[in-house]
């Protein structure tokens, strides 16, 4: 390791999306010491990323920019220790100081695990479109889009303002959900609109509710995808399945700190405190909602970290008002069981460790088919066999352990003398 380096801010916020700046730009307005700190290249998130983001992101972007907050992008943070969060950005560690903590951390897509999921070009659906942003080439493929989640249609829209070619969106939530869901936003008229723009852009595309994947098939990457439709089965050629099941929350950092969870999210008062002191919550991890409620649960966490508790309240309306539009979300695309069915006995499960559907299901917990096969315990810590085997066993993973992102034994060596010295250890 070159160097350890040292800054100090009274808030930081881990995260960078929509919440994340929100919460940057309202602490700094308040002639705070703010620091936002992301492992992305750039700011925006996972929802922003890229050059197409839209007006709402290069707003808030040049906010950012125009405000007093140091950004620190390409930093990824692996270990908390008291009042500092340690991160690493090339051969550097950096010792982040605080004295409020804003955790932004956001989502990722949930994967569910059926025969040939793991072959090459099958894609989560938001991963598919980051490496278009990035650069991989879309024009004239075929790609089948299922899962479930509005996710599914911005990502269709997307692919094909790209060229490519949509034979079929396939959503498992059923038409009746849809139209319950569909009533809900006509107190939301933001997405009536978008509703409709999303509409338009897929005009011509076929949409199938009560559809989902289940096979994909190929000698070396995928070539055709099987899916369930009505009662039904229909084999689709394809170059591209992009799948995914919604969203779950990033938890790792929260639980690391303390942070008591519920219900899979992040527990926060009024004000986005969390139980632990001087730790505050935003965005997804709180429960996901989407881009409008994130930004203004971000604000209100930047206001009221940096004291303004009565500019903080009157958002709480506003607040509310987009958390009736989630729990509508949240109720329907609820996973249907019948997808619990999908994998085989030889269905990989964990990716990273190659465990498969019938080594797992001989076990009664998470700590035990960890302890047994390696299950989450690869490189990606579980980040995608985790919520796929609380789906299909019902197993919740009951412990986090640093560091939160792969580091190096340079890093972890130091945090561990960092963490000795503070706590007075040996």
């Amino acid at each position: 390791m070159n160097s350890v380096s040292s800054q100090r801010f009274d808030i930081l916020v881990v995260g960078g999306g929509p919440a994340g700046m929100a919460a940057g730009v309202h602490a700094a307005e308040s002639g705070r010491k703010v620091g936002i700190v992301d492992d992305n290249p750039t700011l925006g998130g996972q929802i922003w990323r890229g050059t197409e983001a839209g007006p709402a992101a290069s707003m808030w972007t040049e906010r950012v920019r125009s405000s007093a907050v140091t950004v620190l992008c390409g930093r990824a943070f692996h270990q908390p220790a008291p009042c500092v969060l340690l991160a690493e950005n090339n051969d550097s560690l950096h010792e982040l100081h605080y004295g409020k903590l804003i955790l932004a951390t956001g989502a990722r897509e949930r994967f569910l695990p059926f025969p040939g999921w793991s072959l090459p070009n099958v894609m989560g659906a938001g991963g598919l479109q980051a490496m278009i942003k990035c650069g991989l080439p879309i024009r004239g493929k075929r790609v089948v889009v299922a899962g479930t989640g509005p996710l599914l249609l911005a990502v269709g829209a997307y692919l094909l303002d790209h060229g490519a070619e949509i034979p079929i969106i396939c959503e498992q939530a059923s038409w009746m959900s849809l139209t319950r869901f569909s009533m809900a936003l006509l107190a939301q008229p933001e997405k009536i609109v978008q509703g409709l723009e999303l509409k338009r852009r897929l005009a011509g595309t076929h949409f199938s509710a009560n559809s989902w994947p289940v096979t994909a098939s190929g000698k070396s990457a995928l070539e055709t995808v099987t899916i369930a439709r009505s009662g039904k089965t229909e084999s689709i050629p394809c170059n591209y399945l992009a799948c995914g099941f919604h969203l779950v929350p990033n938890l790792e950092l929260p639980l690391l700190l303390g942070c008591q969870i519920r219900n899979g999210c992040v527990q926060v008062d009024d004000f986005q405190r969390t139980a632990v002191p001087e730790v505050f919550c935003a965005g997804e991890p709180t429960g996901i909602g989407g881009v409008e409620l994130s930004l203004v649960e971000g604000e209100i966490a930047g206001l009221a970290a940096s004291g303004r508790i009565a500019e903080a309240s009157r958002l709480f309306r506003k607040r509310e008002r987009l958390r009736r539009f989630a729990r509508s979300l949240d109720r329907a695309f609820r996973l249907r069981s019948e997808l619990r069915s999908l994998p085989l006995p030889d269905t990989i499960i964990c990716r990273c460790e190659d465990v498969r559907y019938s080594h797992l299901r001989e076990h009664n917990g998470w700590r035990a088919a960890k302890l047994q096969t390696r299950c989450g315990m690869g490189p990606c810590q579980g980040r995608v066999c985790g919520p796929a085997t609380q789906f299909l066993f019902a197993w919740s993973p009951d412990s986090v352990r640093p560091p939160i992102f792969p580091a190096r034994v340079e890093s972890i060596g130091h945090t561990n003398r960092e963490l000795s010295e503070t706590t007075g250890g040996p």
